[in-house]
């Protein structure tokens, strides 16, 4: 029975430590700079399967094989440039934590203020418009307003 128990917890150890290993990724670099491209782009790029995590911090899959692919472009001498180029053709600059200035994003940050100025517009003209249009009375109207005043003038 001792010996049983022995073997499990043995058995739970290894499979333990397997899975701590498993979650920390071990990269050896030829250069401290290498290291520290790495770390940056890890960080500047966004995991496109969990959106508000870096892929140095998302545990999904898809950010671990990113990391992956950025260390063998690192490792393989790419510049920061190219492997951002890289990213960017695969999955769009929503990769990119800090996009560049493209007409569509521009678009982007100018279609509510584009919108509230136009809305702005059209309430000025409906307000002008409104306060332009004069009720016109014909004769018999005319006519029956002013007696009307008389009639008010007297029963005062």
């Amino acid at each position: 029975m001792n010996h049983y128990l022995k073997a499990v917890t043995l058995l739970f150890v290894l499979f333990l430590s397997s899975q701590l290993s498993a979650a920390i990724d071990v990269h050896e670099f030829d250069s401290p700079e290498q290291e520290q491209l790495f770390r940056e782009l890890t960080r500047e790029l966004r995991c496109p399967k969990c959106q508000n995590n870096n892929i140095a911090d998302s545990n999904a899959g898809l950010a671990q094989d990113l990391r992956e692919k950025t260390y063998q472009m690192v490792k393989q001498g790419s510049t920061k440039q190219q492997v951002l180029d890289y990213m960017v053709a695969r999955y769009g600059n929503f990769v990119r934590y800090d996009p560049p200035l493209t007409p569509a994003v521009m678009l982007l940050w100018a279609a509510p203020l584009a919108i509230i100025v136009l809305g702005l517009l059209v309430v000025l003209r409906m307000a002008k418009r409104k306060a332009d249009s004069k009720p016109e009375l014909n004769a018999d109207e005319q006519q029956r307003l002013e007696a009307l005043i008389k009639q008010t003038e007297q029963d005062k």
